[in-house]
């Protein structure tokens, strides 16, 4: 017989036995001998069965139905070799309907049918064995069930048979297991006898060898065996042979499994297989086979060294012509090249001269999302440090589709497109583009996402795009700061950092610090803080963010404002806060009931001052005399401040005129102290219908003006900021800070200032647990170093705030020291702690004994 071309030999073809006439048999009486205990029934009862099995599907069912498949399962385990052969025929030709199939799941027949495979060396048995699990291995359990029974080791074996059947179903065996299957297949030896079936005379056997490949060689241990048993060249072979141009689109899906790793690379690139695939790029083909060339490409662009080589063969022109194709699958595996290519310097010069990204901005309008997946991966890796880039998708028009991409269901396309306007969104231009465009209101959702990589490249753009004011602003006005604050819950590492990078951005103002705070998101930063695996770098610059622009939580938080924390309108101390108590707002405060606890001081600094309210001479505004200008020694506070202090007063303002107007003085101060603060509280309210308070709908009662405050200002930029010594300020502002508060108060007399029935009555009468501390005209320790803070910080004189125990508090400056002559002693300055209450104007070296006693004692 000659020799069939290579379409006629698709298909293996086998001898069939000629069954014995048993046909004019009903076939449920033919089911019924698979019963008998004759061996010769038996035999010619399974010839039966196989012919009326092989006529159709239905004859299968109906065989099926009669009962046929239990005892031909218990037959192909029968002493008798003939019946054990005959029964696998007929098995096997019923295995490959998709009813028997199920049948034979559930009469657990694998492991007898693998046991047999592995003992008989009857090829008859093996082909037909070996299409039972061909068939089986579609299901999803079957799979398993192959491997754990060890039919993984048999098929293999069974690759090198004489027999085209047996390698035809083992192959297809072997194709149909699952990864962790196949991935084993090299250990076992697999590898080989699959390269020796690229020879094979049967397409179908090269084809299913060419997909097991493609399957096993995504292991990095079994590109290794590959390459070292010549497996390139085998491919090369059949690449460069036209008569198998059925088969290059496989083996070119193996190729790029294999060129994952750069020894794979090198050694294609010396045998000549880079030139190869740009020829085949080149050449005309079916989309199937361009497709896979570029992808190969694409795996070669891993390799920095590759890269050269492609683009010295100018790649990248090929790569942009194929952008222009009709084919959308040669589209995007060209995007997909293009973004490999990108991380190379040149390529990416040679891409933006060829017009690339106006092609690839165009791409973002068609419907695949596979294209507009590989489209927007490629702009990002094009953008990524680079300007010139940044700008021409800007050009193009490209931050506007970009945006749009955002409310895709993709998570790829929302995560590309993400991290493309984040490396655009680096330039301001662009960046206002991108917010006129919505682009806050689009990345709420993916806020919402589960995908980790879409949540890490949209905090970034968030983190880019919160830099503008406006932006910050739209995104508490949109409530996207609810989700980013909850994206510090994640245990994902990156979406961790990446979240704590855009809050550090987002709490550079306070008004989106403070409403980060309303969230929580103080609070979880410091959990995260406290924990040895969530901490890190990131967690710890947004926590001091957040305290940098919230002043007031930091100073509650750590008991402590250093001079570069300058003390703004909205300042408030609330006490140390306790450890887990959630931080509360002023606005959250100032709603709370009247209590018996602390009271919350509060610096406001937005009032308006009327012109009028303090009268300072003109020479003394402009030049400080030598008698009133400056402070000296134990000199008091100028005559002007004194006389204006005493008028500010005598003369309360409007809002706290309403308090002293008509309210009582107890004649017995000392006895009133004693009493306890329900029974003030039940005083206070007998005349609470001769104090007429502020409707709280326009200011809460601590919230409202505090003139007295912008009176001390007043005089401390008017009188004091023009002294030429920080010396001389610094105890002249002591002392203004002293007559504001009661005065100077011995150390043995602290028992009978009653600066807690003050407070008590200030709380009362303003029916709130928020005080203006310009309202309080009898305050210790605590209260004189925050307004000491607060005033120095208006006129320059840099200080700090530190928080004692019992009530204590402080203000540290630094100063040289001078000599008698006013010349600087010493090159180094000393820290001093300013006395505002017993001695004002006094300074202590730190770390003193009279520093210590103000402190502690």
């Amino acid at each position: 017989m000659g020799k069939k071309s290579r379409n006629e030999r698709e298909t293996p073809v086998k001898e069939t036995f000629e069954p014995l006439p048993l046909e004019s048999k009903a076939p449920a009486t033919v089911v019924l001998l698979l019963n008998s205990p004759e061996e010769d029934i038996l035999i010619k009862a399974c010839e039966a069965i196989q012919t009326f099995a092989e006529k159709g599907d239905e004859n299968k069912v109906s065989l099926l139905g009669l009962g046929a498949l239990a005892p031909l399962c218990q037959l192909i385990t029968h002493n008798n070799k003939l019946v054990r052969r005959n029964a696998f025929m007929a098995l096997g030709i019923m295995a490959t309907n998709g009813d028997v199939r199920t049948a034979l799941k559930k009469l657990d027949a694998i492991p007898s049918i693998i046991e047999k495979l592995s003992l008989e060396d009857d090829t008859v048995v093996h082909e037909f064995a070996t299409l039972c699990l061909a068939s089986l291995s579609e299901d999803f359990l079957c799979k398993a069930q192959i491997f754990d029974n060890k039919g993984l080791p048999t098929l293999i074996q069974l690759l090198s048979s004489s027999d085209p059947d047996v390698k035809k179903n083992s192959l297809e065996t072997i194709s149909n297991l699952d990864y962790k299957s196949r991935l084993v297949v090299h250990e076992l030896g697999g590898i080989p006898p699959l390269l020796q079936l690229l020879n094979s005379e049967f397409p179908v056997i090269q084809h299913l060898a060419l997909k097991t490949l493609q399957h096993v060689t995504t292991d990095r241990d079994a590109n290794k065996t590959f390459r070292d048993k010549q497996g390139f060249e085998k491919l090369m072979g059949i690449l460069n042979n036209v008569n198998f141009s059925d088969l290059h689109a496989e083996a070119l899906h193996v190729l790029a499994n294999c060129l994952s790793d750069s020894e794979s690379v090198q050694l294609i690139h010396k045998s000549g297989g880079l030139t190869k695939l740009m020829e085949f790029v080149l050449t005309p083909s079916v989309p199937e086979i361009r497709s896979g060339v570029i992808k190969c490409i694409t795996r070669v662009a891993q390799s920095s060294e590759s890269c050269k080589v492609l683009h010295e063969q100018d790649v990248e022109t090929v790569l942009v012509e194929l952008l222009s194709l009709e084919n959308t699958g040669v589209i995007t595996s060209a995007c997909q090249a293009v973004a490999a290519l990108s991380f190379h310097v040149n390529s990416k010069e040679r891409f933006r001269e060829l017009g690339c990204i106006s092609v690839l901005v165009q791409l973002l309008s068609r419907e695949s999302l596979a294209l507009r997946e590989a489209a927007t991966q490629a702009l990002s890796n094009l953008t990524h440090n680079s300007a010139s880039d940044a700008f021409e998708v800007y050009e193009e028009g490209g931050d506007k589709l970009l945006v749009q991409q955002l409310y895709q269901s993709c998570p790829k396309i929302v995560a590309n497109s993400a991290a493309t306007l984040c490396n655009m969104a680096e330039h301001e231009i662009i960046r206002c583009s991108i917010l006129s465009h919505g682009a806050i209101q689009a990345l709420l959702e993916p806020l919402k996402s589960t995908v980790t990589q879409v949540l890490v490249n949209t905090a970034h753009c968030l983190a880019v795009l919160a830099s503008d004011e406006e932006a910050r602003a739209e995104l508490v006005r949109v409530g996207g700061l609810q989700l980013l604050v909850d994206l510090l819950r994640s245990h994902s590492k990156e979406v961790l950092h990446s979240a704590c990078l855009a809050v550090n951005v987002c709490a550079s103002d306070e008004p989106t610090a403070v409403e980060m705070c309303k969230f929580g998101a103080l609070e979880i930063l410091q959990e995260i803080n406290q924990s040895k695996t969530r901490r890190n770098s990131f967690s710890e610059l947004a926590v001091n963010s957040l305290l940098n622009s919230n002043l007031s939580f930091k100073y509650s938080l750590t008991s402590s404002l250093a001079s570069t924390d300058i003390i703004t309108g909205g300042f408030y101390d609330a006490g140390k806060a306790r450890p887990g108590q959630r931080m509360l707002t002023l606005e959250e405060l100032s709603k709370q009931p009247v209590n018996q606890r602390r009271a919350i001081i509060f610096v406001n600094k937005a009032t308006v001052l009327p012109e009028e309210t303090v009268d300072v001479p003109e020479e003394t505004q402009n030049k400080p005399s030598e008698s009133d200008g400056r402070v000296r020694g134990e000199r008091k506070t100028p005559k002007a401040t004194v006389d204006v202090l005493e008028e500010t007063q005598s003369k309360p303002s409007e809002s706290e005129s309403r308090i002293k107007g008509d309210r009582k003085t107890p004649k017995k101060k000392k006895e009133e102290e004693q009493k306890d603060y329900g029974h003030m509280k039940k005083k206070e309210e007998k005349q609470k219908d001769n104090v007429q308070p502020e409707s709280p709908v326009e200011k809460p009662g601590g919230m409202m003006e505090d003139v007295s405050l912008q009176i001390l200002i007043k005089i401390a930029k008017e009188y004091i900021f023009p002294l030429n010594d920080e010396k001389e300020q610094c105890e002249a502002l002591a002392r203004l800070v002293s007559e504001a508060m009661g005065g100077s108060v011995e150390m043995e007399k602290m028992h009978g200032f009653s600066w807690i029935l003050h407070l008590s009555e200030l709380k009362i009468q303003l029916q709130s647990n928020v005080i203006p501390i310009g309202f309080i005209k009898k305050g210790i320790y605590y209260h004189r170093a925050l307004l000491f803070k607060s005033l120095a910080d208006c006129i320059g004189l840099s200080c700090t705030l530190v928080r004692g125990d019992y009530n204590r508090a402080w203000n540290e400056v630094l100063l040289f020291s001078r000599n008698s002559s006013n010349k600087l002693h010493s090159s180094q300055p000393c820290r001093y702690i300013v006395d505002l209450m017993h001695q004002p104007g006094n300074l202590f070296p730190v770390n003193s004994p009279a520093a210590v006693q103000y402190q502690t004692i």
